[in-house]
């Protein structure tokens, strides 16, 4: 983090950050990033670590991804991520998630992969007759306010659990994510954008706090 970065007021995204992924798109390449590293950091990594740093007194301190993609195992070799996210951990891979791309601003929380002995507690918790019942309603109150439920999900029923448990959707789930989109809207170029992405969080806590429980 520059010092810029770290005591710089959030303002919004400028447009340039929109216009700076739409072409990284179309040239996703080492000679186009060098040309426009300028770009990069003034328009979207400096804002995203100041909104960022402006979240920590209630969420806690954030991580901003690198821009670099992870290509040795991958047939895609195009080296630059086409958004850049930031991610606040509440516990192992689960989280506030927030990014910017060029198909505008987007939130997120949840719980995004989980071991086997992990991933066992979870389900416990989901088939448990107090606790999933709770877990669906935090669902349900997030799913009416706009947000998507994603998240891996099994084809078929997860060992160990009858495949007409009442919650079998959400037994299959490997991992389990929520996300809102917020677009192009004029607030993302705004310092308003700060208590949206507030906003969204607190609203997510719920679900994060069901998955510190469980």
């Amino acid at each position: 983090m520059s010092a810029y970065a770290s005591a710089m007021t959030f303002a919004g995204f400028p447009i340039a950050a929109l216009d700076f992924f739409e072409d990284l798109e179309m040239d996703n390449t080492k000679s186009f990033w060098e040309a426009h590293k300028t770009t990069y950091t003034v328009a979207i990594r400096e804002p995203m670590t100041a909104l960022c740093a402006a979240l920590a007194a209630e969420f806690g301190p954030a991580k901003v991804f690198r821009p670099y993609r992870d290509v040795r195992f991958a047939k895609d070799k195009t080296p630059y991520k086409l958004h850049q996210g930031a991610y606040v951990a509440t516990g192992p891979s689960t989280g506030w998630y927030v990014e910017i791309s060029a198909r505008g601003v987007r939130t997120g929380a949840g719980f995004y992969e989980a071991s086997g002995e992990r991933l066992g507690a979870i389900r416990d918790a989901m088939a448990d007759g107090r606790s999933g019942p709770l877990l669906q309603r935090r669902l349900r109150t997030l799913d009416r306010a706009g947000w998507e439920i994603g998240g891996e999900r099994l084809k078929t029923t997860p060992r160990g659990y009858a495949a007409d448990h009442p919650r079998i959707e959400l037994l299959r789930h490997k991992s389990l994510t929520v996300g809102r989109s917020h677009g192009f809207e004029p607030v993302i170029h705004t310092a308003g954008l700060l208590d949206v992405v507030r906003a969204d969080w607190r609203a997510a806590k719920p679900l994060l706090d069901w998955l510190a429980a469980a």
